[in-house]
């Protein structure tokens, strides 16, 4: 049980590392500081995160924030074990790309969190395929797409996300556990809800309050992004990624992609570096 850190890749002024987590419920949480500006993109688990600008549910598709020197800490009440990207920047690498975003003026993260959202998926599915496939040299180019995408979403986010509460976070997180766990298979709100001892309209509710889409979202978020790492890292037939990812409808999964993703998926799986 304990935490791993492996550096995949720096640079000027970044880093990222390949975070494993593997603390639960009976572990004791401790203190922490941020040595650099953080923007860790979650690919496993769930966990609850504090930090100076609030607390915050992180589920796979979400972006924990951190600012240099500020304090933080991480908990695994409702589950065991994480994974995260993460990304250090130093505060100077981060203000360069600010000062390229047109009406973005800040260097400094107002929120702890950005929730899973679509403009993101691209760029969190390019840092897994890169972790996979070992591709240092795409990382410079994520750590800058991911750095400037954070910012411009952030200077049109007002306010912070409400506080949740421990029994919520409970409710929620093992709604998304079990979609993490079978994203491939058909899930039902009814089902989520009757799992979590909630009615279906009270989970539709608060995971949207604590996760910032609906359940709904979340699954086709995690299905899409599974078949665009797919994509990127092997030779299966398209149909067999789709199918394996839960669409049990090529043209669906065709018009969901190319909505969400900006290209087909023939065009995504020709766009790879590789």
């Amino acid at each position: 049980m304990g935490l791993t850190a492996n550096v995949l890749a720096s640079g000027s002024g970044w880093r990222v590392q390949d975070v494993v987590c593997t603390f639960g419920p009976h572990d004791r949480p401790f203190a922490e500081r941020h040595h650099g500006v953080c923007v860790a993109a979650v690919t496993e688990g769930t966990f609850q995160y504090r930090s100076t600008l609030g607390s915050a549910v992180l589920a796979p598709g979400a972006l924990l924030l951190g600012n240099d020197h500020h304090a933080f800490e991480c908990r695994h009440e409702h589950g065991t074990g994480d994974r995260c990207l993460s990304f250090r920047l130093t505060p100077e690498f981060l203000e360069g790309v600010v000062a390229a975003i047109p009406g973005v003026r800040r260097a400094v993260f107002s929120a702890p969190l950005l929730p899973p959202q679509s403009g993101l998926l691209p760029i969190i599915a390019a840092a897994e395929a890169a972790r996979e496939d070992a591709d240092t040299a795409a990382f410079e180019e994520v750590a800058l797409r991911l750095a400037g995408a954070v910012a411009a979403v952030l200077a049109g986010t007002k306010g912070r996300p409400p506080a949740p509460s421990r029994r919520h976070e409970r409710q929620i997180t093992a709604a998304l556990r079990r979609i993490e766990a079978q994203a491939g298979e058909p899930l039902s709100l009814a089902d989520l809800a009757h799992e979590a001892a909630m009615s279906p309209y009270h989970l539709l509710r608060s995971f949207r309050a604590l996760v910032g889409m609906t359940p709904d979202q979340f699954i086709l978020h995690t299905r899409l992004n599974r078949a665009a790492v797919r994509l990127r890292r092997t030779a299966d037939s398209i149909s067999a990624i789709a199918f394996a990812a839960g669409f049990n409808d090529l043209s669906t999964f065709n018009r969901r992609f190319q909505r969400i993703m900006g290209l087909s998926p023939s065009a995504y799986r020709a766009s790879s570096p590789r």
